[in-house]
């Protein structure tokens, strides 16, 4: 679901970048209204968790691959605000030095994963524990919540890609970006996500809700000061299991390069073909210099996770600063 750069029209991504600016101004403001600083850190340990579960890649119909993403689930946990804020950050960090979604195209990535997504998957999970407030039912809701989100994620995800050759083509009427029409991006990213991502996505977040909820039950109640020393270790295990995530073999659908395009249209749409190329430090969690590709993985999940983190402590800092002046005034 992480869209490459030269996928979308820079139109496309600008618009949609555009689109995003408020959402993020509003979710700053109710973070840094709500919460103030002293929690800023547990909203980063959520954005550390959803970058390692992306991670963990599945094998999806069709020889692709795809993975959860923790969206609703820290949306149900935290509130969408606070969602749409770690999964930014999250996102942003896997452009900027994993390669994993592009850089040019990262506004339209935060508007599927960081805004459709959690904001849906916490409102759907709002409306349905209303109708009964027993355990089986909690955990039902929150199932049925990670799994309608993630795949509304995909339908936006599939619409932007499906668009591109209707409104974007070459002066031969061949597509400048994404060359996949609607009838052929809907079902092919709808599919697997219906019947496989979406259920991974369901099972994952009723396991760490039903965690959550064991160790820590007041976050549950409580979205003002989400404290989640206990999950810490949670994360520190799945950091060291993420070569489980090498197993599944493939890409994710419309994730191809221009080599593997080439393959499959005979052509590389000219957009993608002289678009921008961003060369991360480290492409696809690999680390060049280190030749046990498992090893490299687990240096990448920990490196993403204390990059998140430092990026959280800065914003706090910054948060802090601002309540110094405002009491100095």
């Amino acid at each position: 679901m992480h869209i490459p750069d030269n996928y979308l029209s820079p139109s496309t991504c600008a618009v949609l970048t555009i689109t995003m600016l408020p959402i993020w101004s509003r979710a700053s403001k109710k973070i840094k209204g709500k919460l103030g600083n002293k929690n800023i850190s547990s909203i980063g340990l959520l954005s550390a968790f959803s970058f390692v579960l992306m991670m963990f890649n599945i094998p999806l119909p069709g020889g692709t691959t795809g993975h959860a993403t923790g969206a609703a689930l820290i949306g149900i946990l935290a509130g969408p605000y606070q969602a749409c804020l770690a999964m930014s950050i999250s996102l942003l960090i896997q452009a900027l030095f994993f390669g994993d979604g592009g850089v040019l195209a990262f506004g339209a990535n935060a508007f599927n994963m960081a805004f459709i997504m959690p904001f849906a998957g916490y409102y759907i999970w709002v409306i349905l524990k209303g109708f009964s407030r027993s355990d089986k039912w909690g955990l039902v809701s929150v199932f049925i919540a990670s799994y309608l989100s993630i795949n509304l994620g995909a339908l936006v995800t599939a619409i932007e890609f499906g668009l591109q050759p209707l409104l974007f083509k070459d002066v031969s009427g061949l597509p400048l970006y994404a060359p996949y029409p609607l009838n052929i991006s809907i079902p092919a990213m709808m599919v697997p996500h219906i019947f496989v991502a979406g259920i991974v996505e369901g099972l994952a977040s009723i396991g760490v809700y039903s965690f959550i909820k064991k160790v820590s039950p007041d976050i549950i109640s409580n979205k003002d000061y989400p404290q989640l020393n206990p999950f810490t270790a949670v994360i520190a295990l799945m950091v060291a299991a993420t070569p489980i995530g090498l197993i599944a073999s493939g890409t994710a659908w419309g994730e191809w390069d221009s080599e593997h395009i080439n393959r499959v249209l005979g052509y590389v749409p000219s957009g993608m073909k002289d678009g921008i190329n961003f060369n991360s430090i480290m492409p696809d969690y690999r680390m060049p210099w280190i030749s046990s590709e498992s090893l490299g993985y687990v240096l990448s999940a920990f490196l993403g996770l204390l990059l998140i983190l430092v990026v959280f402590r800065l914003i706090k800092t910054l948060m802090s600063r601002d309540v110094n002046v405002g009491l100095d005034q």
